[in-house]
């Protein structure tokens, strides 16, 4: 076990059970999180989707937060008759698990194995493409800027394109920039100067991390990356040490147990 603190840096409502699953390994966890989700300004495209919701093969969910903001915008009129039928695709583990919670029927979801040895938009591809063909509809579900924008990867809506399918795209929350604190910063400078272990599990996430702290020195900082899209963004970053695994429980744990 290494005795430097882990900063995990999701957001904050994921963070708690992040630090929670590290403590109960025997590892010092703290949370920092580095992208601040709120609420879209404006519900109706929220409510508007489920209106149409019969008019979609297949609904992509980016993340447990897009699940949990798309069901809590759910239009009153909506049945559930409406959702029969549909498919409901889950980036990874814990996009499911959000799915289960708002009611999907388990044979409705289609996500990555959870032993796959990475959860994302190709890993998704690989299992949902065969749905996809001339004229079949596929509504995104995902994150925006600060003014509601969509903002991250299009990888997988281009392929959607390149099948001849059709998609539409709806904000759910949106995804800001941390503004910290004196302790957050002080913790900060700890992950900088090699203190503790970074935990990253988005691109986004260091990106804001280097306008949080802008002039900073990361060679001596320590990360964990659980993309190698991600790892890529903190060797861009400068950050000393990076170990890159899986977002699994056992592979976390051995990753982080290897800077110590």
């Amino acid at each position: 076990m290494t005795g430097r603190p882990v900063i995990v840096t999701r957001p904050a409502r994921e963070a708690g059970q992040w630090v929670d699953d590290l403590r109960a390994a025997g590892l010092e966890a703290v949370a920092l999180p580095l992208i601040v989700i709120e609420p879209v300004r404006d519900a109706e495209p929220l409510r508007a989707a489920w209106r149409r919701i019969e008019d979609y093969a297949a609904l992509m969910f980016v993340s447990a937060t897009a699940v949990e903001h798309f069901f809590q915008n759910r239009d009153a009129d909506s049945s559930d008759e409406a959702m029969a039928g549909r498919r409901f695709w889950a980036t990874g583990p814990g996009t499911t698990r959000a799915l289960l919670r708002a009611g999907v029927p388990p044979e409705a979801i289609d996500a990555p194995s959870p032993e796959a040895t990475r959860f994302d938009s190709e890993a998704l591809w690989e299992r949902v493409q065969a749905q996809v063909s001339a004229g079949v509809r596929v509504l995104i579900v995902r994150g925006g800027d600060e003014a509601g924008q969509p903002a991250g990867r299009d990888w997988l809506a281009k392929e959607i394109d390149a099948a001849n399918g059709r998609r539409d795209t709806v904000v759910a929350y949106r995804r800001l920039p941390p503004l910290f604190d004196v302790r957050q910063h002080q913790l900060a400078m700890d992950g900088a100067q090699g203190r503790a272990i970074w935990l990253f599990s988005s691109s986004e996430a260091i990106a804001n991390l280097q306008r949080a702290m802008p002039g900073t020195d990361w060679h001596a900082a320590s990360a964990v990356a659980t993309h190698a899209r991600i790892g890529e963004a903190a060797r861009a970053a400068g950050f000393g040490a990076l170990r890159v695994c899986t977002p699994l429980r056992d592979a976390l744990i051995a990753s982080i147990e290897s800077l110590a």
